[in-house]
């Protein structure tokens, strides 16, 4: 895998979107932390007696920006707008993640933390296409057999690190394989699919899992950045 800062065209447009992303998260859990203290002008929007969540416009824009990218693959300026304008959607989109996943309003509920580490995901792998991440680059130059065996070898790591509880590091592996790796080789999450059907009842293995995979700073991390999680639902 080779990493180039700002390589070439997409490295610029990366940065454009992934700028939009974070800007566009940063804002939107200024404005619903607001709303959930009662402070300033915004409100909930509401269409009669539904509450309109803000991943719909991120559908929208998303919807948007790829109609435009697909039918009229637009120059500079406005595939740059494009650029943005998909990031932005994104960010209201995965912020939303939790509640599309469960199909219930969690937005504030300890559920709702899944769509931090979605968002979290989405950055860290946008922060490497920005730095001009390619990670099959050097496997497709030595040929077909050699970029397909590259694929498999990392999608195998990344499917291994999801089975073992850790879907961030999956996720993150398939831009940046070295992650997937670690995650694959370390010690499963003690809920997670992998260690129920390999960890036995009292095994060692198994307290090794419940002692490292406690609550830790990234919790706390988490909930600095969206607000502590509670039964309450917006």
């Amino acid at each position: 895998m080779r990493i180039e800062l700002f390589a070439g065209t997409s490295g610029g447009l990366a940065l454009w979107m992934f700028s939009a992303f974070v800007v566009t998260f940063a804002v939107t859990r200024v404005i619903v932390r607001m709303i959930r203290a009662g402070r300033g002008p915004f409100r909930d929007t509401s269409v009669g007696d539904v509450h309109v969540h803000h991943h719909v416009y991120g559908i929208f824009l998303i919807l948007a920006a790829g109609a435009g990218e697909f039918v009229y693959r637009p120059g500079s300026p406005w595939v740059q707008v494009l650029a943005a304008v998909f990031g932005a959607g994104a960010a209201l989109t995965l912020d939303e993640f939790a509640l599309w996943l469960h199909l219930d309003d969690v937005y504030w509920a300890r559920e709702g933390r899944k769509s931090v580490d979605a968002v979290l995901v989405a950055a860290v792998i946008g922060a490497f296409l920005v730095l001009g991440a390619r990670p099959f680059d050097d496997a497709a130059s030595d040929g077909r057999i050699a970029f397909a065996i590259t694929i498999a070898a990392n999608l195998a790591l990344s499917w291994v690190a999801i089975v073992k509880g850790k879907i961030a590091s999956g996720l993150i592996g398939i831009v940046l394989p070295l992650i997937a790796l670690v995650a694959a080789v370390r010690l499963a999450k003690p809920s997670s699919p992998w260690a129920r059907s390999r960890y036995r009842p009292g095994s060692r293995r198994l307290a090794r899992a419940e002692t490292r995979f406690r609550r830790n700073r990234w919790d706390s991390i988490k909930d600095l950045l969206a607000g502590a999680p509670s039964e309450r639902r917006i």
